[in-house]
């Protein structure tokens, strides 16, 4: 293996050797062997190769690339004059995980934000959608999407339109470059093999873009949907997310029901958001003060509901239902979790249903402690 990364990666990733070689030796590249899949893992970017990228070893080698960081807009306005040239494409953000989906071995694999192959959403996705005669007819391209729904075991929302679990497109991109099919190419593509897509807003001019967006981003928040993403048409410039007021308080509010597992730049930015997004729309002082009243509830009542929890004798935990055919399959998602980090266990099953339980281990102490006396 070390000979393969010093000698045949830096051809196949344009990088070069010493910084192949440096990152391995570090454990940012790492060996990974799990459901029948040998490849080679990166734990973080090296060079212009996104963390989560996987170089895949079988009968010839699959580089299925990470997908890249979308930045945040916080001011709608110069954002868009300054990133974009004529016209935007606007897709609905929803609110899931993150999820590629490519064909490796002959074998339809669903890879993590992470570059973890999820045996869950592998199993699942062709469930869900057909993807057979697209992967025979592309097998050269990767399907970018959201899996999403409200038996959705990593990020639970309900969207009426898809109930339990669903998927949803956003991009096509190229094994080993990266390269997105454009807004107009993606859609004629999915289209033709019945694949389910995000909402596509449509194009808007630049100057007209702003006000668009926040009409929709408000009629989104009240729908308890996420926000949207905003793309050069072409896929050459990269593409920017914007999110509703209602999103970040539910992120929040969420976060705060597991204070401590949650670092505190997740909690900064999602306040900061909102600061920006008052002071863009211009909002009266009752506004404001509606919005400060929204924010300070999902930030004080879920928090003080996990104190009085712990308080009680229990524990910071979640319980996640998922459906499957066996006791097995239960316990590979519960390792698949492990492995991401997770601590979990398979808490009942019965008749395809298996409930998963989420520890959250540092609320349960920490807070533990402070209602012993722990300094803070």
């Amino acid at each position: 293996m070390p000979s393969f990364i010093m000698d045949e990666l830096p051809k196949l990733v344009d990088v070069e050797p010493c910084k192949l070689g440096r990152s391995f030796e570090n454990g940012n590249i790492k060996f990974y062997d799990n459901f029948g899949i040998i490849a080679l893992q990166f734990k973080r970017s090296v060079g212009p190769v996104e963390a989560g990228t996987m170089i895949c070893f079988g009968d010839k080698i699959d580089i299925i690339r990470g997908f890249p960081k979308i930045r945040r807009t916080l001011m709608l306005y110069p954002s868009l004059e300054n990133h974009f040239k004529d016209e935007v494409a606007v897709e609905e953000k929803m609110n899931g995980y993150n999820v590629r989906i490519a064909l490796v071995n002959n074998k339809i694999i669903a890879f993590t934000r992470g570059g973890f192959i999820c045996p869950y959403t592998t199993k699942k996705a062709p469930e869900i959608m057909d993807m057979s005669a697209f992967f025979i007819d592309h097998p050269e391209l990767v399907i970018c999407g959201e899996m999403v729904g409200s038996e959705n075991p990593y990020v639970t929302h309900n969207y009426r339109e898809i109930g339990k679990l669903g998927f949803r497109i956003f991009d096509l991109r190229e094994k080993g470059t990266n390269k997105a099919l454009s807004v107009k190419d993606k859609i004629k593509l999915l289209e033709s093999y019945s694949l389910p897509r995000v909402k596509f807003f449509g194009l808007l001019k630049i100057d007209e873009a702003p006000e668009k967006i926040f009409e929709l981003i408000n009629k989104l928040g009240i729908e308890d949907r996420e926000g949207v993403v905003i793309k050069d048409p072409n896929m050459i410039i990269e593409p920017i997310k914007y999110t509703s007021s209602q999103a970040h308080n539910g992120e929040l509010e969420y976060a705060f029901t597991y204070p401590f597992d949650f670092g505190r730049a997740f909690f900064f930015s999602r306040v900061i958001r909102e600061g920006f997004q008052a002071f863009e729309l211009d909002e009266t002082d009752d506004e404001i003060t509606n919005r400060a009243h929204k924010l300070g509830e999902s930030i004080l009542y879920p928090m003080i509901d996990a104190i009085k929890n712990i308080a009680e004798g229990n524990h910071a935990s979640e319980d996640i239902l998922i459906h499957v055919e066996n006791l097995k399959e239960a316990e590979n998602f519960v390792r698949h979790l492990r492995d991401l980090g997770v601590i979990a266990t398979v808490h009942s099953y019965g008749k395809g249903k298996a409930i998963i339980r989420r520890e959250h281990q540092s609320t349960s102490d920490r807070i533990s402690n402070f209602l012993r006396g722990g300094l803070y």
